[in-house]
């Protein structure tokens, strides 16, 4: 009798930025921020390197999470993601994308089970990579332009206020939660109760 190999992973979580000192904090780097909050909470280390990400994993309700951080720069983001997800037999629909939104507001948080890459480079390498838009992704606001002339890279890459600090960390915090509650209960749970 043959059995169908289980995947190691039954998740992938990508939390989407860009390595190094210089763009710690940034408005791009939420994704990396919001990864590092579920380290965090669930009590596990994103410090392994394979498949051009960092990596770490951890539990919820039995299944197996593998969470990356790619290290590829944003807009080579679907390498890794691609790469890991081949490797452990992951299929795109146990994706959960993480990253910024210029569209909302800092504190904000949107989930989406499909669609666009919204302008968001990292998204648009993913999306192109794995051949479907059908990626479950969580947005996390870092704010509209202060004016539309303000150049859009200068932007992302700058970093959050003091001022917003609280605001964002409440987005974080919200983030790293609705990566439970899709995993749990499914995205439309998720949504009807994170959904800013």
């Amino acid at each position: 009798m043959f059995f169908k190999s289980k995947p190691a992973y039954d998740w992938l979580v990508a939390g989407l930025g860009n390595p190094g000192i210089r763009y710690e904090n940034t408005r791009h780097n939420a994704g990396f921020i919001a990864a590092d909050k579920l380290s965090e909470k669930y009590g596990f280390d994103i410090n392994k390197h394979k498949f051009e990400a960092l990596c770490g994993e951890f539990s919820v309700d039995g299944r197996r999470i593998l969470v990356i951080k790619p290290q590829t720069y944003m807009n080579n983001s679907g390498r890794a993601v691609t790469a890991a997800a081949a490797f452990y037999k992951i299929p795109a629909d146990r994706f959960i994308i993480m990253h910024d939104d210029i569209s909302l507001d800092v504190g904000k948080i949107r989930m989406r089970r499909k669609g666009s890459d919204g302008g968001q480079r990292g998204m648009r390498d993913i999306i192109e990579l794995c051949g479907t838009d059908e990626l479950m992704r969580i947005k996390i606001g870092v704010g509209k332009k202060p004016h539309p002339d303000y150049d859009l890279a200068d932007w992302v890459l700058s970093k959050f206020p003091p001022e917003q600090k609280s605001d964002l960390e409440k987005a974080i915090e919200n983030a790293a939660s609705a990566v439970k509650a899709i995993i749990t209960n499914g995205i439309d749970f998720a949504m009807n109760k994170y959904n800013g």
